[in-house]
């Protein structure tokens, strides 16, 4: 929030390989500590509500004092549980979305103000182009995996331009490019807002008979 109390909390959501087996300890590492980045740096982190590296920065985010939204495929609590076998651990709120894998991504994706990408697989591919369609800010951590190489191979390939992806191996230096260009976002968002005060609203009257005089 700017100091006029108008603009809201950054909503960043973390991606990534919901399973990690075939992925280094440096992955899961990282990915903690952009979740603690994103916490530190004032940000709201969001995922899928799944397992994997999604939930290490939630867990990261927690550890900071944080908070955390997902975003279920499940239509409720029960089906999060028992169909998708999904946890609810690290999370604050959870919006069950009750569209499947495919449809969560693409409400998990434009209810955020940014994306960050890590260790991924076709799911996090997925979440990135989307987000690259939206023309959203993504974050793209870099490490010993191939999925930011795949990413830089996508850009190079597709013949289309676009500033507001920015890469980096360190998360609070990613976490900070990627707020800059939020911030960006938010200022043409917000520049012909006009803030609501409801100080100054005008009260309803005070009824000196009730409405129905039963």
């Amino acid at each position: 929030m700017d100091e006029k109390g108008i603009i809201l909390k950054p909503k960043l959501c973390i991606s990534g390989a919901a399973e990690t087996t075939h992925l280094t300890p440096d992955a899961v590492v990282k990915t903690e500590e952009l979740g603690r980045e994103i916490a530190r740096q004032g940000g709201i982190v969001v995922t899928g509500a799944t397992t994997g590296l999604p939930l290490w920065g939630a867990k990261g985010a927690k550890s900071e004092g944080g908070f955390s939204i997902g975003f279920s495929p499940a239509d409720t609590e029960a089906e999060h549980l028992g169909f998708y076998k999904l946890p609810t651990e690290y999370m604050d709120l959870i919006i069950y979305t009750g569209f499947g894998y495919p449809g969560r991504d693409l409400i998990l994706t434009k209810s955020v103000d940014a994306v960050f990408i890590t260790a991924g697989r076709v799911g996090t591919i997925h979440e990135f182009t989307i987000a690259f369609e939206d023309k959203k800010p993504m974050g793209i951590l870099k490490g010993d995996w191939a999925t930011d190489e795949i990413i830089e191979m996508i850009l190079e390939k597709a013949h289309r331009p676009n500033d507001k992806i920015v890469f980096d191996e360190d998360p609070k230096i990613l976490v900070e490019k990627v707020l800059a260009l939020v911030a960006k976002d938010k200022e043409e968002v917000y520049k012909n807002y006009n803030k609501v005060n409801l100080e100054k609203a005008e009260r309803p009257k005070k009824e000196e008979k009730p409405l129905l005089d039963i």
